[in-house]
């Protein structure tokens, strides 16, 4: 009986000690996120702005004929 008591105590202290540790977020993943750049500068370095408009047939509302017999 004992021993089961020490035990639960036990396991009851890791998880309060789990629950109260700060956790730290990867430093790699906040420093890729900060140097992203933004999607304006992207389009203005990949030329973007330099490319032809290009011409788009709008057919969203075209239905199909009825089938032929």
């Amino acid at each position: 009986m004992m021993r089961l008591t020490i035990s639960a105590v036990a396991v009851a202290a890791l998880i309060v000690l789990a629950i109260s540790l700060p956790r730290s977020r990867s430093p790699s993943l906040a420093l890729s996120s900060a140097a992203m750049p933004a999607l304006q500068e992207l389009h203005t370095m990949a030329g973007v702005n330099t490319l032809p408009t290009q011409e788009i047939e709008d057919q969203s509302l075209v239905y199909p004929t009825a089938a032929k017999r």
